[in-house]
């Protein structure tokens, strides 16, 4: 019952918001198929309905048309339940060939609502993973549209969720020292890089309905 007024809620606010949006930047996803994406590591990614969905993990979606630097990379996207995990890529320095080879040199943007993280500020939407500390909390509810802008301007991440920002990160201030295995490894990335999109796991299900570039320059 409750998947039904999930996705009922879902496909209603996507037939209401699509015919309305109007989006100034390059579209990468077009909403038919995986043109221009390719998919590494367990698990998949499937259009659904003109979605974006996750399945399984820990898997990774990458574009492989160019790097993106001195940009803004908007995220439209919504999840199916708080703990639904997964993430935003960017500045990985070549073409990956495993899903941790983007982990570990580039940086992931956290989507991570889960209250088990509440206590946690470094593993939250809108972070980048285990390196900074979120600013704010403003994922939505479960069904609702959530719109995540990352600005990448030469060595500076800003991640804004919904309008309030959650990073402001520069290259070379101090981070955290790793406390977990799959934490990510320490070290510069560099200015521009490929970009994904992460499919986590069995039970976390996220939905994206836009991918889009603008540049800054």
């Amino acid at each position: 019952m409750f998947r039904y007024i999930f996705l009922l809620l879902l496909y209603s606010s996507l037939t209401i918001t699509c015919q309305a949006q109007q989006t100034d930047g390059e579209q990468l996803f077009n909403g038919k198929d995986l043109k221009g994406w390719e998919h590494i590591g367990p698990g998949k990614f499937i259009v659904e309905d003109g979605l974006l969905k996750t399945e399984g993990g820990m898997g990774l979606l990458w574009y492989t048309g160019r790097k993106f630097g001195n940009c803004v990379i908007k995220i439209v996207y919504t999840v199916t339940d708080n703990n639904a995990n997964s993430g935003v890529f960017i500045r990985i320095p070549s073409e990956p060939k495993d899903p941790w080879q983007a982990v570990n040199t580039g940086y992931e943007v956290q989507i991570d609502n889960g209250f088990r993280h509440r206590q946690d500020d470094y593993h939250v939407t809108g972070v980048l993973y285990s390196l900074t500390k979120a600013l704010a909390y403003p994922q939505k509810k479960p069904g609702e549209w959530n719109t995540m802008e990352i600005t990448l301007d030469g060595p500076v991440t800003i991640v804004i969720v919904n309008g309030k920002k959650v990073t402001h990160y520069a290259e070379g201030q101090p981070v955290p020292k790793e406390k977990r295995w799959f934490e990510p490894d320490r070290g510069p990335r560099p200015y521009e890089g490929f970009i994904g999109l992460q499919n986590h796991d069995d039970k976390s299900i996220v939905y994206f309905k836009e991918v889009s570039v603008k540049s800054l320059r």
